[in-house]
């Protein structure tokens, strides 16, 4: 069974914790893995590593595949130019696969978990043996209230492990979906799909014809990287509109294994472990009479009082507040954000690199401050900058620093000069933390100006 993981979203309804350039996929939900680490691990319960594909953005690769590399020797991970939603992603990913076109594939979402790994497999069972019919399934999640952000699917033979869809409605407003149906029980969408590779095929010749027929086996360059023409023009949209809600043979098999969700400020609260008052805390938090809410605390102290069904979170540069059952509306947010280039949508002041992290303090017109902390026994990428300069002082531990054709041993409160265009590295080989004070000068103050000559997590330009 070959099995395709979406990871490539940026998750703007978890904003302000995700961000564009480090978004929901890589983040840590449950204390142990990622959610793309959690959903590789579970996708080889049903397969092995050579069948699993991860699409991700092409500004995430390199993390991912990190991460990745947790669980398996060689990830197979193909890079998309843009982000064009999940629609893109399937039918490149489907045209990576296309040599196996009789084999059942499975297309699993990055941010969700489960509870009981074998009744997750269980339910695939079933549900492949609905694909080998030809039809595509998808997998649901019984339900009798409304939940927002969700697909809703409705179904006949009630009685039948394996029920004909009927209608699916993909998030649907309130009151859309009848009280009837909501009694009789129908299903929301977990966005996990089983079919034949030319099940999935055919469905995008005949009504996505606009993302499939231009894309060939020559849209991908070296290391799965997608080329940019092939995604240039083609539209953004999801599986669910551009196929499942128009698909004739669609079938649904029930979902039963503790199915937990990830997709929303909202559905982090529902799954997560309440207090006495039915709350969810995190962090700093002191919650004097609030009730059935979610406070996100990830550095400062925060204070509620008389609230009630609300989210509130707070990063160290954003804080947001939201009525739960608003949650999502985080999206429209962001999007304000893009159009006004705020980059609070685009990256954190705090960004994770698999050496350690930086903390950007302040900017101006041509400078930048931050403090890089590295963990003991990593090292920076042997680099250059084309625009700036930069100069560093430890604050803490001991920095091996390599300038140009020498190496320097700095201690605290020692510092050196980092000129323009020079090759230069930063190590720790200590058992502690290094934090060093970097202050950027120049004519382009970017993350983009980094130019790669030797990296030991394989980031080579």
């Amino acid at each position: 069974m070959k099995c395709i993981i979406l990871a490539g979203g940026f998750g703007e309804r978890l904003w302000p914790v995700s961000r564009e350039l480090y978004p929901k996929s890589l983040l840590d939900f449950n204390g142990k893995d990622t959610l793309v680490q959690n959903v590789y691990n579970l996708a080889k319960t049903i397969t092995t590593d050579k069948n699993i594909i991860t699409v991700t953005n092409i500004r995430q690769v390199t993390d991912t595949v990190l991460q990745l590399k947790k669980y398996s020797d060689f990830p197979i991970v193909i890079s998309e130019p843009m982000s064009k939603n999940t629609a893109p992603a399937i039918a490149s990913a489907l045209e990576f696969l296309k040599g196996d076109k009789d084999e059942t594939v499975i297309i699993l979402p990055v941010d969700f978990t489960v509870d009981d790994e074998a009744s997750f497999k269980a339910s695939i069972d079933k549900a492949k043996i609905s694909a080998r019919a030809g039809n595509i399934v998808t997998l649901g999640i019984r339900t009798r209230q409304y939940e927002p952000g969700f697909g809703y699917i409705e179904t006949e033979d009630s009685n039948n492990k394996i029920k004909k869809v009927s209608k699916f409605t993909e998030k649907p407003s309130k009151g859309i979906i009848s009280e009837e149906t909501f009694s009789d029980g129908c299903y929301l969408n977990s966005g996990i799909y089983v079919g034949k590779i030319s099940a999935f095929m055919d469905a995008f010749k005949k009504y996505a014809p606009e993302i499939n027929e231009n894309f060939s086996k020559d849209m991908f360059e070296e290391n799965n990287k997608i080329k940019y023409e092939y995604y240039e023009n083609i539209p953004e949209i999801s599986i669910d509109y551009a196929i499942i809600e128009k698909y004739n043979k669609l079938t649904c098999v029930e979902l039963d294994c503790g199915w937990r969700d990830f997709g929303s400020w909202h559905a982090v609260y529902v799954n997560g472990q309440k207090d006495k008052q039915n709350n969810v805390i995190n962090g700093n938090v002191i919650a004097e009479n609030t009730k059935n809410s979610f406070i996100f605390s990830s550095k400062e102290l925060v204070a509620t009082a008389g609230l009630q069904n609300t989210i509130v979170i707070e990063t160290e540069d954003a804080v947001l507040v939201c009525d739960d059952s608003r949650a999502s509306d985080i999206g429209k947010i962001v999007k304000q954000l893009k159009q006004k280039a705020d980059s609070s949508a685009i990256q954190r002041k705090t960004v994770f690199r698999p050496w350690g992290y930086y903390t950007c303090l302040n900017n101006g017109d041509g400078w930048l401050t931050k403090v890089i902390t590295v963990s003991p026994g990593h090292k920076l990428s042997l680099q250059s900058h084309k625009y700036r300069s930069e100069h560093w002082v430890v604050l803490e531990g001991t920095a091996a620093v390599v300038l140009d054709e020498h190496t320097h041993v700095l201690n605290k409160r020692q510092s050196i000069d980092i000129p323009v265009n020079s090759k230069h590295s930063l190590q720790n080989l200590s058992d502690k933390i290094l934090k060093i004070l970097e202050v950027q000068k120049g004519s382009y103050i970017g993350e983009d100006d980094i130019i790669r000559y030797e990296d030991m997590y394989g980031r080579i330009n």
